[in-house]
């Protein structure tokens, strides 16, 4: 089953387990494994612009500059592997400004995104799904040969630095936008337990919500009620998909303990444990 470029709005945990696992199949192999890649909000309104653009005007102009601090001031902790796209992997993932997206292979873990902040409950969220597989179709050649010779469907720091090794190179192939699937380092616990990878657009201007909607054939959306959010958190709290496991360390343990024993509204109070 496929939705391209459309929004599925589900009603009940049954429809959206549909929704999420429907297209996974692959005749090839024989098995279900999904060629998609996902990204969940609180906010269904929310586009796919990246964390950069809240800079203000002139904000690709920043972004060599912003990079450059970060890898002079940090380090002390420098990634394995000098490269741009290794530290680009650790300044997003300590919350530096990039254009830098984060994803999911768990559309789970999407879910947990959507439903993690309980003051957010009265609004729909979303969950983005898109092809990265499908995507490669737009990569420049020299890139597409790159990540192909690997047998691969995204990129790694090892395979995007010796054809690419800088921010300026990228944006260079062709004057068409690209995105390209980064997947990082294993940096810490959290890379390897939230199942994650990055989206990256060839110009930092550009914008992949807008690059989409030229390609409606690689992703749709999933609409999640506001009256959906507490089912849903309650069944992946049972799964185990909680903020103890994805965020490891007491920070993480904290923050799950405390939604954990916060009632919902609606709630009878004998309902926790």
């Amino acid at each position: 089953m496929t939705h391209a470029g459309t929004d599925i709005t589900v009603t009940s945990w049954l429809e959206l387990q549909a929704a999420l696992f429907d297209h996974s199949w692959d005749p090839q192999l024989g098995r279900f494994r999904s060629s998609y890649v996902y990204r969940g909000s609180w906010n269904k309104s929310y586009d796919l612009s990246t964390s950069i653009t809240r800079l203000g005007p002139q904000y690709e102009k920043l972004e060599p500059h912003i990079l450059r601090n970060f890898r002079k001031y940090a380090h002390s902790t420098a990634p394995q592997g000098d490269t741009i796209w290794n530290w680009l992997a650790l300044a997003q993932h300590h919350g530096l400004p990039t254009r830098l997206l984060d994803w999911t292979y768990s559309p789970y873990v999407a879910l947990h995104f959507v439903t993690d902040l309980l003051d957010k409950y009265e609004e729909d969220g979303a969950v983005w799904c898109m092809d990265y597989v499908k995507s490669k179709q737009f990569l420049p050649p020299a890139l597409l040969d790159a990540v192909n010779d690997e047998g691969a469907s995204v990129f790694t720091p090892e395979i995007l630095a010796p054809v690419s090794p800088t921010l300026k190179k990228l944006g260079s192939f062709q004057k068409e936008e690209f995105v390209l699937f980064l997947e990082p380092p294993s940096l810490d616990a959290r890379i390897i337990q939230q199942y994650a990878l990055f989206s990256m657009m060839s110009d930092v201007k550009s914008e992949l919500s807008s690059w989409l909607q030229q390609h409606p054939e690689l992703y749709f959306r999933v609409i999640i009620p506001a009256e959906l959010k507490w089912e849903i958190r309650d069944k992946l709290d049972q799964a185990n998909i909680t903020e103890r496991v994805l965020f490891p360390g007491l920070a993480g343990l904290s923050k799950w303990l405390k939604r954990h024993y916060t009632h919902s509204k609606s709630g009878p109070e004998d309902s926790l444990n």
